[in-house]
C-alpha cells in the first residue's frame, strides 16, 4: 500500500502542485469508512449547507431513531413532515428514504462495493434518485478511499485550478483543460484533489 507521502512525491512531474502541497504543509490522511449506507446518507444531509448547519442537521436526524443509527425501516417508517421538521428540504427528506429503499433491495456492503471499479460503483448508486455522479465520487474519495478519483464537476475543484493553474476558461474548455493537467497525477487524483479542497480554503 502506497503512503500518502509517497504519492505526494509522485505529483513532482506537476511542479507547480508539488509546490502548492509543500506550503499548505497539511497532512492528509485517509479517512475510511465500511457503512457506505450510512455515509451516503451523511452525504446527502451535507450537501451545499455549511457545516455548522450539517452538524445541527445530522445531530436532529440521527436523534430519530434508537441509538442513533438510521436503520433502513426506521426511516421509511418516519413521516415526511418529521423529515421536514428536522431541516431536511423537501428533495432530501425524499432522497435518504431512497438510499433506505434501495439498501433493502440491493447490496451495499463496503465488501461487495469494494469488488467493482470506480465507474461501475457509480453506475449503481446513482441508481437511487437524488444520489447522482458527484455524490458517489465523494464516496469513493472519503469512505472508499479509492485513490484515483477526480471530481472535474466540483465547483471547488474546478476555482482553486483556475486561481492555481490561471486558468480562464469556463464550462467544457475548462473540463477539457482540468483533465488534461490532472491526467499528469494519474493513477492518484484522489489525493491531489483533496489538496486542491485546502488550497482552496487558504
Amino acid at each position: 500500500m502506497i503512503s500518502p507521502e509517497e504519492i505526494i512525491q509522485h505529483y513532482k512531474r506537476d511542479k507547480l502542485l508539488f509546490e502548492t502541497i509543500k506550503q499548505l504543509d497539511i497532512q492528509i490522511k485517509p479517512e475510511p469508512d465500511i457503512d457506505i449506507y450510512h455515509s451516503l446518507l451523511a452525504s446527502i444531509v451535507s450537501q451545499q449547507l455549511s457545516t455548522k448547519v450539517v452538524k445541527v442537521i445530522w445531530s436532529r436526524f440521527t436523534g430519530l431513531f434508537v441509538d442513533g443509527y438510521p436503520e433502513a425501516e426506521s426511516l421509511l417508517s418516519k413521516e415526511h413532515e418529521v423529515l421536514r421538521g428536522i431541516g431536511l428540504s423537501n428533495s432530501k427528506a425524499n432522497y435518504v428514504k431512497n438510499v433506505a429503499e434501495f439498501s433493502l433491495k440491493n447490496d451495499m456492503s463496503f465488501e461487495y462495493l469494494e469488488q467493482k471499479q470506480d465507474e461501475e460503483i457509480i453506475d449503481y448508486l446513482s441508481q437511487i434518485k437524488g444520489v447522482g455522479r458527484w455524490t458517489v465520487q465523494m464516496i469513493l474519495m472519503f469512505p472508499m478511499d479509492r485513490p484515483n478519483v477526480f471530481p472535474v464537476d466540483d465547483l471547488g475543484i474546478q476555482n482553486a485550478m483556475k486561481k492555481l493553474y490561471g486558468l480562464e476558461l469556463e464550462k467544457k474548455e475548462l473540463k477539457l483543460k482540468m483533465k488534461e493537467i490532472a491526467s499528469v497525477w494519474d493513477p492518484y487524483r484522489s489525493l491531489a484533489s483533496k489538496y486542491l479542497w485546502k488550497y482552496l480554503g487558504t
